[in-house]
């Protein structure tokens, strides 16, 4: 369990060294995702060697929400005089999210058929 979760925690380092170090717009944690990936694509029995450590995350992730609650109750004043803004950038990605995945199915669907 502690090798599965440093390897975790190594890709995470890696994606936020190489953000750091060539100023890129991504966030590090993306960019170890990323990395993790090819990792377990080309490393055919890694997926199964993190499965149990990364279900047991999985299964604790709630508490990652308590920071993100704290942080609304800090700035609550914030949000309620900018709660326009803020609704409205949130119906406008949402809306994007959902015409950027239809379209991306259909594609899929489209070159799957081909």
């Amino acid at each position: 369990m502690i090798q599965t979760f440093a390897t975790l925690l190594v890709f995470q380092t890696l994606g936020e060294a190489i953000a750091h170090a060539l100023s890129l717009p991504i966030p590090g944690p993306v960019i170890g995702m990323v990395l993790l990936l090819c990792y377990l694509l080309l490393r055919k029995g890694a997926a199964q060697q993190l499965t149990p450590t990364a279900n047991g995350l999985l299964r604790h992730m709630a508490i990652l929400y308590v920071p993100a609650g704290v942080g609304v109750m800090v700035y609550a004043n914030r949000i309620a005089a900018e709660w326009l803004p803020i609704a409205v950038a949130l119906v406008v990605s949402t809306v994007a999210a959902l015409v950027v995945t239809a379209l991306v199915i259909q594609g899929l669907k489209r070159r799957r058929q081909a």
